[in-house]
């Protein structure tokens, strides 16, 4: 068999921005990157990541590293600086590796005017973790793309041993970043909606420290529709992936219906430690029962919280199984990829 080809991974490093401080807190992009990163190295991929502070910095680890292929994870590299990479570099393989769907890259002002660039460099390849966009793109560019998915490391424990604490009282997860995709004021709507129509408190729980592409209106509005209420916002910091984990095992069901995705860690995240989720068909791993057909009908999102409370422990161990799935078929794409 032919030699596995040394991978290395690099994201721009990013600081969030929280409670009028940055933190060093690590993005959802680096959470992906690093689940890839880690299920290779434990495949024999000699794999490596790192996040450098701009374009300058690639050279530097291109040389510690000496990679077969560098991928570049979302848009940052200005495409001009391959021009000296190649140079530098003239063996190894780039891939500038997209993670958003059309509706997402039309807020990235630059997206088409550098993916139309990239191409032009020779050694320079588009990666994607969606094969939607890559059927929307590949007749423009008039290239081939990578699929490369999204991994995720799914755990053995399959029982739902959560302790409903009290029958009036609910927590909803509405995990994420703040963006007017994310269509979180829709979900906030039907998780109040959802408590009233049953009798319960409600304990919504986001997270507000990363508000982006112009969400500051959605989080005001949130805010005022918890005003006066006997319902409860919670509002959590941008927390590192384990403990983030260990806040979302805590709700009663975890709501992603996002206008757009490409894959969605935080349903993952719930779904692994048997949370009941309701998304929207972008979430690709869950069961159609928990998905929202239509992502702006209230009504519909409210009937998919009470079924997925109802038949928790069925729905929990359907979506799990079928994100085990999704993660073995991404493992299979990415070995295979490596050689």
């Amino acid at each position: 068999m032919k030699d596995l080809n040394k991978i290395l991974f690099i994201l721009k490093k990013r600081n969030i921005y929280s409670n009028f401080t940055y933190s060093t807190v690590n993005s959802g992009l680096f959470n992906s990157a690093t689940f890839v990163n880690e299920m290779l190295q434990e495949n024999g991929v000699n794999s490596t990541l790192v996040q450098v502070v701009d374009n300058n910095e690639i050279d530097k680890y291109c040389h510690q590293y000496k990679p077969d292929i560098v991928i570049i994870e979302a848009l940052w590299v200005v495409p001009e600086k391959f021009e000296i990479l190649q140079k530098l570099h003239p063996n190894i393989k780039w891939i500038i590796r997209l993670h958003s769907e059309l509706p997402f890259l039309a807020n990235e002002g630059i997206a088409i005017e550098w993916l139309k660039k990239y191409i032009q460099y020779r050694n320079v390849y588009i990666g994607c973790n969606s094969k939607f966009l890559i059927n929307a793109l590949e007749p423009l560019l008039k290239v081939r793309m990578i699929y490369l998915p999204n991994y995720y490391k799914v755990s053995n424990n399959y029982k739902d041993d959560k302790v409903i604490k009290g029958k009036d009282l609910i927590n909803i997860g509405l995990f994420g970043a703040i963006r007017p995709m994310k269509n979180s004021l829709t979900q906030a709507v039907a998780a109040v909606n959802y408590a009233n129509q049953n009798g319960k408190t409600l304990n919504l729980h986001i997270n507000s420290t990363r508000v982006e592409q112009k969400g500051e209106p959605v989080i005001k509005n949130i805010r005022a529709l918890f005003e006066g209420s006997k319902h409860n916002l919670i509002e959590h910091e941008w927390l590192e992936h384990g403990e983030f984990v260990k806040l979302v095992s805590q709700m009663d069901v975890c709501l992603q219906v996002s206008l757009t995705e490409t894959y969605n860690i935080v349903t993952a995240d719930a779904v692994n430690v048997n949370v009941p989720v309701v998304t929207s068909s972008e979430v690709p791993f869950v069961n159609f029962l928990n998905r929202v057909s239509v992502e702006k009908d209230v009504q519909d999102i409210v009937e998919k919280i009470k079924s997925s409370l109802t038949f928790r422990i069925f729905y929990t161990f359907i979506n799990k199984l079928l994100l085990r799935l999704d993660s073995s078929k991404a493992k299979d794409t990415w070995l295979k990829f490596t050689r």
